[in-house]
């Protein structure tokens, strides 16, 4: 596998994580670059049970179980028995909480960061046996909507979700929706056959303590799952390719873009559907880093570079996996950047679609559309970066936005008496072939003298 990678590269990945494990003082350390194709290099480093530990040694993982539950959440969305729009009570009725799913998801929901009670991860979930034992009441919350709040409650209450409409537990729905078809056996609300004992490291001193390991109950779904090196690179390559089998690939991309900010002003951090987004070094990184007493963990992909790297530590504090991780993708996609896939034409195209391609524009403004290769459009604009809408055709000359900027809206094909492509409606927005043309259906009308020469032309109005 590490052949995979230049001898140049495997040393520097080695040195971070070698480096991260001695900095930060971790008893042990298990990470891995992973491609669409599969893992490519592993490391580990330390000792687990006086040996070094294994690819398929068990760590928990943390809050990278909410990605996880987030993916139960949009394939229930995939298999049409919810929407994002969707209220939670529509589904959980006498849950107490005005939000959408989409909103839980996000973590803009207004629900509080914890459970109420004593220290959640460090005591058993039979103390928190009901619902509204978890959410607390309402004057612990905010009004839904209106900005970013870490909600490990909110997470709770989607595996509620998931247990509701699936008719079985939420670890139960997890493997036969997720882990099963992705092959990952070692993963569960239980730990596997071999794991890691979870430490604290003295502060001031080179001994360590043993953390207690909990089952979370309700909260299970916000932070309880382990996982190993190995099958945590499964679940990579599903968030770097997808995986029709699990998600379809909107949702996937649905998931991955900006749907909240953070609780800070940095602009190098923001929240989409359960995964966190981060600007590292020039690279647009989604994943999720996780944290409980006794371990932490970090995964991060970068789709445009096709690489992703996960790092595992047992340990409570020290090691900062987020930027271990963050560097051995940035190590990766600046050494071996990722090689695309050779041009070729598509098959099955529909040609009458071609009317649509080409420069189209918003009043002086130029865009293009482009005929993707899976039969969808998309549109971007002229001379400036950046991937614009795609739009999936609804069978009627409308085409629904699925990404970008103008998600959600409705792209209309108008027509001439003949049939012939006229203009183009994009949520009211009136895209023609040319820049203010005197016959185009521009909202306004064209002033009828056209276009002119010499800024000191005037219509001659008062």
């Amino acid at each position: 596998m590490d052949a995979d990678l230049l001898p140049q590269t495997r040393r520097a990945l080695l040195h971070r994580i070698a480096t991260g494990q001695a900095d930060g003082r971790a008893p042990s350390m298990v990470a891995a670059v992973v491609r669409s194709t599969g893992p490519v290099w592993t490391a580990t480093r330390g000792e687990v049970d006086g040996a070094s530990p294994h690819t398929s040694t068990g760590y928990r993982i943390g809050s990278l179980s909410k990605t996880f539950t987030a993916v139960q959440v949009l394939r229930l969305r995939d298999d049409g028995l919810l929407e994002l729009t969707d209220p939670i009570g529509r589904h959980l009725p006498g849950c107490g909480v005005e939000a959408t799913v989409a909103q839980l998801l996000a973590h803009t929901a207004g629900l509080p960061a914890e459970p109420p009670g004593p220290w959640w991860e460090r005591t058993p979930g039979t103390l928190r046996p009901d619902l509204s034992d978890v959410l607390g009441t309402a004057q612990d919350r905010w009004p839904a909507g209106h900005w970013h709040r870490y909600s490990n409650p909110g997470y709770a209450l989607l595996g509620q979700l998931v247990e509701r409409l699936r008719g079985r537990p939420w670890g139960d729905a997890l493997r036969a929706d997720v882990l099963g078809p992705l092959g990952m056996a070692d993963t569960g609300v239980a730990p596997p056959r071999r794991v890691a004992a979870g430490w604290a490291v003295h502060p001031w001193a080179d001994v360590l303590l043993p953390e207690p390991t909990e089952d979370y109950g309700l909260v299970a779904p916000a932070g309880q799952l382990w996982s190993t090196v190995a099958d945590l690179s499964r679940f990579a390559t599903f968030l770097l390719d997808g995986n029709p089998r699990v998600l379809s690939t909107e949702a996937l991309t649905m998931m991955r873009t900006a749907a909240s900010p953070p609780e800070s002003a940095d602009p190098d951090y923001g929240y989409g559907l359960g995964m966190q987004l981060l600007r590292h070094e020039g690279l647009t990184l989604a994943g999720h880093t996780g944290s409980v007493p006794g371990f932490v963990t970090a995964l991060w992909t970068c789709p445009d570079s096709d690489v992703a790297a996960i790092v595992l530590a047992n340990v409570t504090s020290g090691p900062q996996v987020d930027d271990i991780a963050a560097d051995l993708v940035k190590i990766v996609a600046d050494r071996e950047p990722a090689i695309p896939p050779p041009w070729r034409p598509a098959a099955g195209v529909d040609l009458t679609l071609l009317d649509l391609t080409g420069p189209w524009y918003w009043g002086p403004r130029p865009v293009a559309i482009r005929l993707l290769g899976d039969g969808t459009l998309q549109l971007t604009p002229i001379g400036k970066a950046g991937r614009g809408t795609r739009f999936r055709s609804n069978g009627d000359d409308t085409w629904a936005g699925i990404d970008g900027f103008y998600a959600g809206e409705t792209l209309r094909v108008v027509r001439d008496a003949t049939g012939a492509v006229d203009h183009l409606d994009l949520g009211t927005l009136i895209l023609t072939r040319g820049p203010y043309e005197p016959a185009s259906a521009v909202p306004g009308g064209v002033d009828p003298a056209g276009w002119r020469t010499g800024s000191g032309s005037s219509t001659g109005r008062t």
